[in-house]
C-alpha cells in the first residue's frame, strides 16, 4: 500500500532529480544505457530536431537488462535509432560501460579516438537520472558544457510506463542516496539537496522504499 504521503514525497524527490535544462544544439548527444528504450527514442528526437549531428549510445548489460537487451544496451539503442531513420554514419556505439562513471569516461575516450571535437554534450538519461548523470559528467568531463535531458514525462506518466509504482519509488530513493554519498567518494560533483527533499527521502526510507539503496561499501558510480 502506497500512502498519500508516499506519493507526495516521491513527487518531491522526482522533481529534484529533474535538472530543468533547456535543450539546445550540442556537439554530440549521448544516450546512457538502461532498461528504457525511451532514452534512444528521446535521443533520436533531438537528432531529428537538429540538436546534435552525432548520437553516441553507451552501455553493456546489467542484471536488469541482460534478458531484454542480450546484445547490450548501446547496441539495442543503435538498432532502435536505425529503425527510426537515423543514418548509421551518425551513430557511435560504446558497448562496455557498466555504470554511469564508465558511461562518461568511455564515451569521452571513444569521441577522442574518433577525432570528434566536443565543447558541449546533450546527456540523455531516464527522467529520474538527470541530476545523477549531470553530476557525474561535470566531475569526469569538466571542460565541456553539459545539458541534461530526458523524455518529457510527469512522475505519474513514468509510473504508468513502468507499471510498478513501488519499483519506481525505490529507484528514486536509490538515485538520491547516490547523489548524497558519491561526491565524497569522488564519483560526482556535490550538489545541494533542499531540506524538504531530504525529509521526503527519509520518510520514504522509513516507509520501506529501500530495495535500491546501497550499503556503506558502495560500488563505483
Amino acid at each position: 500500500m502506497i500512502s498519500t504521503q508516499d506519493w507526495a514525497d516521491a513527487r518531491r524527490v522526482w522533481d529534484y532529480h529533474q535538472m530543468g535544462h533547456s535543450p539546445r544544439p550540442c556537439s554530440v548527444a549521448i544516450g546512457l544505457g538502461s532498461h528504457d528504450l525511451g532514452v534512444a527514442d528521446t535521443a533520436v528526437d533531438f537528432y531529428k530536431r537538429g540538436m546534435a549531428p552525432l548520437l553516441l549510445f553507451t552501455g553493456a548489460t546489467s542484471p536488469t537488462t541482460r534478458e531484454r537487451m542480450p546484445r547490450g544496451e548501446a547496441v539495442h539503442y543503435r538498432e532502435r535509432a536505425l529503425e527510426l531513420g537515423v543514418p548509421s554514419a551518425a551513430i557511435l556505439v560504446e558497448p562496455h560501460a557498466r555504470n554511469t562513471g564508465e558511461n562518461i569516461r568511455f564515451s569521452r575516450e571513444l569521441l577522442e579516438e574518433a577525432s570528434v571535437e566536443v565543447s558541449s554534450v546533450l546527456l540523455i538519461s531516464k527522467p529520474y537520472e538527470e541530476r545523477r548523470a549531470y553530476a557525474t559528467a561535470r566531475k569526469l568531463w569538466p571542460e565541456v558544457e553539459v545539458i541534461s535531458a530526458s523524455a518529457p514525462m510527469t512522475f505519474e506518466e513514468y509510473v504508468d510506463s513502468i507499471g510498478d509504482a513501488r519499483l519506481v519509488i525505490d529507484m528514486l530513493v536509490g538515485a538520491l542516496q547516490r547523489l548524497m554519498i558519491y561526491p565524497e567518494q569522488g564519483f560526482m560533483i556535490s550538489q545541494p539537496v533542499p531540506a524538504d527533499v531530504i525529509e521526503a527521502y527519509e520518510r520514504l526510507r522509513q516507509a520501506g522504499f529501500t530495495s535500491r539503496l546501497l550499503t556503506t561499501d558502495a560500488p563505483s558510480a
